[in-house]
């Protein structure tokens, strides 16, 4: 006869699932991000909201089933004060350097981006404070500066962890920067509408993001709080949609 599943006290048991080791939850989280990237590269508004959050919850689920905690994803409730200082003060900075480069001739050039052209007040302000924060700046820092940046750390350390965090982390940006060349006017000037250009735009955006994940890998370990890097992620993308913006 096959035997009761009841504990000591005629209870029934609980099964519970096992432990997935570090290497193979690596794994699953990379599965997951290749599949959430063709997702949201496909699916937008509230569509990829409910996207990104998902897997952002799914990320930090996987991290649990590797016996990690929330202080692993830079999440631990003693930090957050410290962290939310550090975003602060990274937002303050990038507006600060926004401004700058918006007053000075030589610079106004690089917010310039044809995808404006589009856009009313009320869609920038929509992608500021709702599909960057959310659709953007959440799924990544939870995907790269929490998850794998934490699994890794476990067991090889900081070095290790920034180095497989942000070369996966530039490689996400392949999607998002197909139509770089032809949307940017500072990009299309130094590459050009030929294919080939379109190709060096690709691989530019890919190493620009690969060095900035270094950057965000290096806030959340001296923080010790994944907000540091998500203030600096939203600052840089939100501003700078505000100033393209105003600038057109």
């Amino acid at each position: 006869m096959p035997r009761s599943t009841a504990d000591d006290a005629g209870r029934p048991s609980r099964r519970r699932l096992s432990r997935i080791g570090t290497w193979p939850a690596v794994g699953v989280t990379v599965a997951v991000l290749v599949v959430a990237n063709l997702a949201l590269h496909r699916w937008t508004g509230p569509w990829g909201l409910v996207t990104a959050v998902v897997v952002g919850l799914l990320l930090l689920g996987v991290l649990r089933w590797a016996g990690g905690t929330l202080a692993d994803a830079g999440l631990a409730r003693g930090t957050l004060a410290r962290g939310a200082r550090w975003a602060l003060a990274l937002i303050g900075l990038v507006a600060v350097v926004y401004l700058i480069g918006a007053l000075l001739p030589a610079t106004r050039g690089l917010f310039e981006d044809r995808r404006y052209a589009a856009m009313d007040g009320g869609d920038v302000l929509l992608r500021a404070f709702v599909l960057v924060p959310v659709g953007t700046v959440l799924v990544e820092e939870i995907a790269f500066r929490g998850v794998l940046y934490g699994l890794v750390d476990r067991v090889r350390g900081a070095v290790w962890a920034t180095a497989v965090s942000s070369v996966l982390f530039g490689l996400w940006h392949v999607l998002p920067s197909l139509h770089l060349a032809t949307a940017k006017p500072a990009v299309n000037t130094v590459v050009g509408d030929s294919g080939l250009g379109a190709v060096l735009a690709v691989l530019g955006a890919v190493l620009f993001t690969a060095a900035a994940g270094v950057l965000f890998c290096e806030l959340r370990r001296r923080s010790g709080s994944l907000l540091a890097p998500m203030g600096l992620h939203w600052a840089v993308n939100a501003l700078g949609y505000l100033v393209g913006y105003l600038l057109r």
